[in-house]
């Protein structure tokens, strides 16, 4: 897998590809950095610059240009700006940093890390305990919808950092771009394989001061990704596989092939079928061509969100032709219901968990001990 990685020995080599980082040849200490070795990651680069750290992150959208430059400043430090190459300065690590998504907080929350977070958005979709009990009892702050969050109480927070994802011709964060708080832009979500997403906690990690658990819980996760990986391809016979449903009366939004999950589905041994377009996002496909190519499938992996689970019969009763699929008849169908688990919490940085599911799923010889029960989906159930 190619990785967006410099190999250099020095940051003097770094600085002729990216020369902000030499402060035009006003810091001598810099040419004592060491580039972090980033394997999977293509948007994400990180040198240590004699006493600091400067990250670098690619614009997914434009990959010849930079989304944000950032020196990460230990707290205590006395810094001259006029010496620091051209980036947004955040002190860490941080202790009153308000985050956007339940998918970071999760991660700040695994490294027990939760009280360098004042307030987050979006709580409804926070299934962490530690969270919620942190906005019971008022130690962290309810900042609203992500998409429109409540600008003054955060301002009364005094945070630190705001972590967010960006998006594409967003114009800007609107109210929040005029606080003066670091934006931290976490654009992890734009990677097309599990492991380059996975990466990113690195970055995060010492954002909170937990550099070297993020590091060590990286190597985890990869290792045991591999091992899943390695696993399922090893089995013989690799079953033909599609997932999801169509969008009300409009378009089935399928996986490319490139895509995170349509990658994944491969590496656990499953033969994608629609894994000959390559595109790395969801392609809008008509109901009629995805029957045509997904009916005799083996397996049909659904995951929605709904009060109650989904089971044969509702999926009959919601639309007839949905029990023409071989996968429906022969009762192999999974579902993930994100209304009652966490796929989303933990999946994007715990890939290898998700992996040891389909690989369960895909070839269930592999799975006999009860430590690999299924985490996210669930065989579907008649009524």
């Amino acid at each position: 897998m190619r990785s967006f990685v410099f190999t250099v020995i020095a940051v003097c080599t770094f600085c002729v590809l990216f020369p902000s980082c030499d402060g035009e040849g006003n810091r001598a200490e810099t040419s004592q950095g060491d580039t972090l070795e980033v394997r999977y990651a293509s948007h994400l680069q990180m040198v240590e610059c004699g006493g600091y750290t400067l990250v670098n992150l690619r614009n997914p959208w434009d990959t010849l240009r930079t989304l944000h430059t950032y020196i990460l400043m230990p707290r205590d430090k006395e810094y001259d700006t006029d010496t620091l190459p051209k980036g947004t300065v955040v002190r860490v690590p941080l202790q009153r940093s308000v985050i956007y998504t339940s998918v970071h907080c999760g991660l700040v929350n695994e490294w027990g890390a939760l009280d360098g977070v004042a307030g987050v958005c979006d709580a409804k979709y926070i299934h962490q305990e530690e969270v919620l009990q942190r906005l019971a009892d008022g130690r962290m702050m309810d900042l609203g919808n992500a998409q429109s969050p409540d600008v003054e109480r955060m301002i009364d927070l005094q945070p630190d950092a705001l972590l967010l994802s960006p998006f594409e011709n967003s114009g800007g964060y609107g109210r929040v771009d005029h606080m003066g708080v670091p934006i931290i832009e976490c654009a992890d979500y734009m990677e097309t394989s599990a492991l380059g997403r996975a990466e990113w906690m690195r970055f995060y990690g010492r954002l909170y001061g937990c550099g070297d658990k993020a590091d060590s819980l990286f190597a985890v996760v990869e290792k045991e990704y591999m091992v899943w990986k390695q696993k399922a391809q090893a089995c013989i016979g690799h079953p033909t596989v599609f997932a999801d449903l169509p969008v009300g009366s409009s378009a089935w939004y399928v996986s490319g092939g490139g895509s995170t999950i349509g990658r994944m589905y491969a590496d656990a041994g499953a033969r994608y079928l629609f894994a000959d377009n390559a595109s790395t996002g969801s392609v809008p496909l008509s109901f009629e061509t995805v029957y045509a190519k997904a009916q005799h499938a083996d397996i049909w992996l659904i995951r929605y969100h709904a009060p109650q689970d989904r089971t044969y019969r509702s999926l009959a009763a919601e639309f007839e032709p949905y029990t023409h699929f071989d996968a429906f008849r022969n009762r192999r169908m999974y579902g993930c219901n994100t209304a009652h688990s966490r796929f989303y919490d933990e999946v994007p940085f715990h890939p290898e968990w998700l992996l040891a599911e389909f690989a369960c799923m895909f070839h269930p010889e592999l799975c006999t001990d009860s430590q690999d029960a299924l985490r996210y989906y669930a065989p579907l159930e008649l009524e």
